[in-house]
This record gives C-alpha cells, structure tokens and sequence, in this order.
C-alpha cells in the first residue's frame, strides 16, 4: 500500500506541472486586430518571402509584418520562348505589408514602388526602356489548421492583383487566383510546399489563361541562426504557345530576434521560359 501510495505521488509529480502549464495556455482566438496577442504568446515569425513557397501561418492578432526585397535584379538572355528578346531589370523595395486580423486571418497588401526594365530585339536590335510604379495585390491567408502547433499545417490564400503599373510593367489586366501552402514539423527543418491556381492576362491580346504553379522548399541550420534553403518551383499554363517555367531557387537567413530576419540569395532558371537569374537581398521585420 505504502510503495502504491509512493509511486502514485512520483507519477503525479511529474504528470501535475505539465497539466497546469496546459491549463494556462491562452485561447488566441479571441485576440483581434483591436486586441492584440500579447507579445508572450506570438508564434514563431515565418515570412512568405524569399521563395515562391509561402508559408501556411499568419501574422498573430493585432500585429504588422513588412517583408521586402531591398534590391533586386533580373537578367533574362534571348531564346525563342522569349521571342528572341534579351530582357535587364531592376526592382526597389518592392514590399508586403502584413497586418493580423483574427487569430487565424491576415490581410495582406504588395506593391512595387520602383521597378526599371529595359527590352533589347535581339533580332530588330529595338531598345525598349520602361520605369515606374508597378502592380499592386491584396491577398488574405486564412489557415485551416496548425497555426500554433501540430506536425501539419495548411492555409488559403486568395488574391487578386490590380493593373497599376506604369510603361508597360505589369499585367495588363485584372489577375487573381489561390495559393494553398502547407508545411511539416520535421524536427530541425524547415519544410514547406505550395500549390497555386491563378487565371491569369495572355502576354498579348486581352484573353486570360489559367496557370498552375507547385513548389517545395526545405530548409535547415548552418550556424546558430544562419539558414540554408533550397527549393524548387515549376508553374505550367494554358496560354497558347507558352512553355512549362522551372527554377532552382537557393538562399541564406539570418535571424537576428524574433522579429527581424535577413536573407539574400538567387532564383535560377533551368527552362528556356524562366528568367536566366534573379539575385536578391531583403528582410522581414515584425512589430
């Protein structure tokens, strides 16, 4: 009776603080934009940039989150998928401001304040210069499961873009579609993977297509909070005469706290229809 009694007490000793620490837990559903989560209890930061792959996790309750590139560059060499033209440019600051709304729901707005491209016929020998504002985008994540824990975690995000671009930088056209991105709690990595369906402007003309895009990304710790990523990302479509896109994209992070990251790295094309190159650096920074 008495070794019963012992043993009854060790394992409650060890069972009892974990049961009160699950007791304390906050349910964050009820933090809102005018509410917001207390600083404690805010998840782990997981930014939608550098890659393709967004992430299935929002921003918390009443909290804002700017992710941008500070410069970057494309170079694009003349192949027939390209109709022979040799494309150069260059982006600054183009951002997404993030602001969390519901514990499961963040509202999102991207814009491109200064975008410079020049469009060299390699066939004519015509130069084509163009600069200025670019398109703008409202998207909303909603995620579905896995926001503050579990091994798997998936979200929505809808989103529309809007022609704002000046001198022919943009779309042409009203866009929109849907992301649905997931991930995996695999112990010391990083793995998440997206699928994308958008209806998209043709290049010419005023007829739309449709566009799928997929893509994996897998990321692991080189040096305390420094980072390796690489990933993966194929988007076919519709258009007529269009050619499937394929890209090798490769970056570092470096997180400095929990609400600041820095990384740089490159997107690389492996089909003749994806850009040659694309060299970034940027940050996401949390408040």
């Amino acid at each position: 009776m008495i070794k019963n009694v012992a043993m009854a007490s060790i394992v409650w000793g060890m069972v009892a603080p974990v049961a009160r620490a699950e007791e304390v837990l906050p349910d964050k559903n009820g933090y809102t934009l005018f509410e917001p989560t207390p600083d404690k209890y805010l998840r782990e930061m997981s930014p939608d940039r550098p890659d393709k792959t967004d992430s299935p996790f929002t921003v918390d309750a009443g909290h804002f989150q700017l992710e941008m590139d500070y410069v970057n560059f494309t170079d694009d060499a003349p192949t027939a998928a390209h109709g022979n033209v040799k494309t150069d440019a260059y982006q600054s600051a183009p951002i997404n401001i993030k602001v969390g709304v519901l514990n499961n729901v963040d509202v999102q707005l991207v814009f491109e304040p200064w975008t410079w491209q020049r469009n060299k016929n390699e066939t004519t020998g015509v130069v084509e210069t163009d600069s200025g504002f670019g398109d703008t985008t409202l998207r909303t994540k909603v995620n579905l499961i896995g926001n503050d824990g579990g091994f798997f975690a998936l979200a929505l995000i809808p989103y529309v873009t809007l022609p704002t671009a000046e001198d022919n930088l943009g779309a042409g056209g009203v866009e929109g579609g849907v992301g649905i991105p997931y991930a995996f709690d695999v112990p010391n990595w990083d793995v998440g993977l997206q699928t994308t369906v958008s209806y998209d402007h043709d290049n010419a003309g005023n007829a739309y297509h449709a566009e799928i895009a997929n893509s994996v990304s897998v990321g692991h710790a080189v040096i305390g909070p420094l980072e390796y990523h690489v990933e993966f990302y194929g988007s076919v479509s519709t258009e007529r005469n269009s050619n499937w896109v394929g890209t090798v994209d490769t970056w570092l992070t470096y997180q400095v706290n929990k609400n600041l990251i820095f990384d740089g790295g490159i997107y690389l094309g492996i089909t003749p229809a994806a850009d040659d190159w694309h060299p970034w650096i940027g940050m996401t920074w949390r408040y």
